[in-house]
């Protein structure tokens, strides 16, 4: 009867600390949680550090808040007096409201 009760115990802690794991989220400094509730979104947008979720119930997606640049490749072109013309560019943008 004691051995059953502790492998309840013990399966019910591994359980519990599975759920734990699972619903523990890290959230990055330069980062914004989205937490969408069985696919709908959810009014709180966390903010860094430490952060709980529903397991199996909410999904957290994480916002890349920093600035990105995205390279465009150079084209040259003619001009109508025939000057040949080369443009370079480089888009820089970034999120203002992760929600």
């Amino acid at each position: 009867m004691v051995e059953e009760l502790v492998v309840a115990g013990v399966s019910a802690a591994s359980v519990g600390l599975v759920c734990t794991m699972a619903a523990a989220r890290v959230v990055k400094q330069y980062e914004r949680g989205v937490v969408l509730r069985l696919g709908r979104l959810r009014p709180e947008v966390r903010g860094p550090g430490f952060t709980m979720v529903v397991p199996f119930v909410d999904r957290l997606r994480k916002v890349n808040m920093q600035i990105v640049t995205l390279p465009v490749p150079a084209q040259e072109g003619i001009t109508r007096d025939n000057v040949t013309v080369r443009v370079d560019a480089v888009v820089y943008f970034r999120v203002v409201d992760a929600a």
